[in-house]
């Protein structure tokens, strides 16, 4: 297969073009080649999408693999590349979803935002959500033979968004850990490996349709005692209570004071969507234990390293002395 990453030189459009390479396929990335390297193998085309000299692409494509969120990029690749690419896959987000409450979504029961096809907004969840739903309609109308893919979380080794990475940086430090909400709220992540895999998969296959892209859905509670499991920590778990993460202004999701991977309630079904058709179409997961040893790993390289967000440990150990006095000993840790 000859294949074109737009992209391949972060996270997961890396991914993608590595294990294509591995499969022995012909990959070429288009990238501005400044955000890192592409894997060994591939072949890079220095081409920037704000201002694209499309004739550093050569030939046809079998498949061409956009990870873009600018509709305006989107539209362009098609207009340069349409009738040179059989197949065209687009990696979308579920943040294209109007609808974050409702638990076990699918493509088939959740609605969209509008699209939004302005480009010079301040990137917000709304608006990003509003240009991957654009760039989703080009390419649904546009593109020979099409796959949207919307995954969920993704999370291991590269990822620049320092969520999932919070957890087992911070419980391999081990002691006492203050984790948000309650052990039994749900919540789903995929490796980006997985998600890579399966892409190429559905490539090589030329899938056509839309799906969500995520994990089986677990609980906080099981995700961490994994994570301690793959990072070999004996910490022990303080669950605090929303209310008191919001007195003490404790930022959900992701950044500065924050507890990564906790939601606020109206927004749990963001982390609970109904993957069966995902899986039936042959995504496989790795054990949560294994990612986490990977992330670990790959933080503690120089490529890694302060690749995390989340509470400042200062920050955490405020909160749980202030957790401990406000509950009078009646928080029991979970080991």
């Amino acid at each position: 297969m000859r294949l074109l990453v737009l992209g391949g030189t972060v996270f997961l459009s890396h991914e993608v073009a590595a294990e294509a390479v591995r499969r022995g396929h012909d990959v070429t990335c288009a990238a501005r080649g400044t955000s890192g390297e592409v894997p060994e193998g591939a072949r890079l085309a220095r081409l920037d999408r704000t201002d694209p000299d499309w004739s550093v692409l050569e030939g046809d494509f079998d498949a061409v693999v956009d990870v873009a969120r600018t509709p305006s990029w989107v539209s362009a690749a098609l207009d340069a590349l349409g009738e040179r690419a059989a197949y065209w896959l687009l990696v979308s987000s579920i943040s294209v979803y109007a609808d974050h409450a409702t638990p076990h979504g699918s493509p088939e029961t959740l609605p969209l935002l509008e699209p939004l096809w302005q480009e010079d907004v301040e990137t917000t969840p709304e608006t990003y959500g509003g240009h991957k739903v654009a760039c989703e309609q080009l390419v649904r109308e546009r593109a020979a033979s099409s796959l949207v893919v919307r995954p969920g979380l993704l999370v291991g080794p590269g990822d620049p968004s320092g969520r999932f990475s919070y957890w087992p940086d911070r419980l391999a430090e081990g002691g006492d850990v203050l984790a948000p909400g309650a052990p039994e709220r749900d919540v789903q992540v995929l490796d980006v490996r997985d998600l890579a895999a399966w892409l190429v998969d559905c490539a090589e296959q030329q899938r056509t349709g839309v799906l969500d892209a995520t994990g089986w859905i677990t609980t906080m509670g099981e995700l961490l005692e994994a994570v301690a499991e793959g990072v070999g920590s004996d910490a022990r778990l303080f669950w605090a209570h929303p209310g008191f993460l919001r007195r003490h202004q404790v930022e959900p999701w992701a950044g500065p004071r924050s507890l990564p991977l906790w939601l606020p309630e109206e927004m749990g079904g963001m982390l609970t969507h109904d993957v069966c058709a995902t899986f039936e179409a042959g995504l496989r997961t790795r054990p949560v234990a294994e990612t986490a040893a990977d992330t670990l790993a790959w933080l503690r390289t120089p490529a890694g390293r302060g690749q995390v967000t989340g509470l400042a440990r200062a920050e955490e150990q405020d909160l749980l002395d202030d957790w401990h006095l406000t509950t009078l000993g009646a928080s029991a840790p979970h080991a």
